[in-house]
């Protein structure tokens, strides 16, 4: 690209003003090397017309556009929109609502809600690798209504477990580094256990509270605990790395999504985990690593709306 990254947000809205300027800047993004086609044929013979924005491949004999395999296929909504809605979602630290992004735009807030979750899938698009850092820090936590006292037919107050009636993430983060971060049906020893050993290198230092879930770790890892009922930190032994995470995971559900539903939680959680392991870089950086992700992600709205 000719012209420099843009470094915030007055810059990449007056640089993506015109639909032209925003939809050669993808271009630009998606095929660095050449624009080529995104069908299996991958040919490079292609040529372009620029009153439709659109090109045609000799070798397959198809047309496409520059939305043709990514997030954006099928969408009305022009790159000087969908550019700037990505730039809101991927710097803004505890997330942006529907309801801003379709005053910033002026598009309706279905319309905004839906681009947004899209963004969302794009941010989830990575490539799978193992975290095996020197510490690891694992831990979950539950999303959801505020714990009600339950009562026996008697009247005796009757306890529920922290998790009752809400969701659960899991998470795993190594310290200084990377984040993984799910939505798990259940919080018992098998679910917890298993997804460290699938997310986990084999020997790493894991540290935990001291949940029963956990206390089979020992057998693949250096294991540590921290009880939580008596202390929060004893030397290197804590999960304060964790617990960062979810505190700023948490005032962007209570604060800026307010109840999302259940079936999107994962969508959330994703976009958090993209902004946390991408903390050290500018807004100017981390927008084009997010854009880069877009190539081979669809999300449709019957996908996003039917039961789950």
């Amino acid at each position: 690209m000719d012209a420099p990254l843009p470094q915030t947000m007055i810059e990449a809205v007056r640089r993506f003003e015109e639909p032209q300027v925003a939809h050669d800047y993808f271009v630009a993004i998606r095929w660095p090397q050449g624009v080529a086609c995104p069908r299996a044929c991958g040919s490079l013979d292609i040529k372009y017309y620029p009153k439709h924005r659109r090109w045609y491949c000799r070798d397959c004999r198809g047309q496409f556009t520059a939305k043709v395999g990514t997030i954006f296929e099928d969408s009305p909504i022009g790159f000087d929109k969908w550019l700037p809605a990505m730039w809101l979602i991927a710097s803004n630290r505890n997330g942006i609502s529907s309801c801003e992004v379709a005053r910033a735009l002026k598009v309706t807030q279905k319309t905004a809600w839906f681009m947004l979750h899209r963004l969302r899938e794009v941010m989830a698009n990575e490539s799978f690798e193992l975290l095996k850092a020197n510490a690891v820090e694992a831990d979950e936590t539950f999303i959801g209504g505020r714990r009600k006292m339950g009562r026996f037919p008697d009247g005796r107050a009757q306890r529920r477990a922290p998790g009752y009636g809400k969701m659960t993430v899991q998470g795993m983060v190594e310290r200084k580094g990377r984040i993984r971060a799910f939505v798990v049906l259940e919080s018992d020893k098998l679910t917890l256990a298993d997804r460290i050993r699938q997310h986990v290198a084999r020997g790493t230092t894991i540290y935990t509270d001291a949940a029963a879930a956990y206390m089979g770790l020992k057998r693949d890892f250096t294991h540590y605990a921290i009880n939580h009922a008596i202390e929060y930190v004893n030397g290197h032994i804590h999960t304060n790395s964790i617990e960062a995470f979810w505190s700023v995971f948490k005032r962007t559900i209570r604060g800026t999504y307010i109840a999302p539903r259940p079936k999107h939680l994962q969508r959330y959680v994703e976009e958090q985990v993209f902004r946390f392991n991408a903390r050290k870089e500018k807004d100017g950086e981390r927008f084009p690593r997010a854009l880069k992700r877009a190539e081979g992600v669809r999300l449709t709205y019957k996908a996003l709306i039917e039961k789950p």
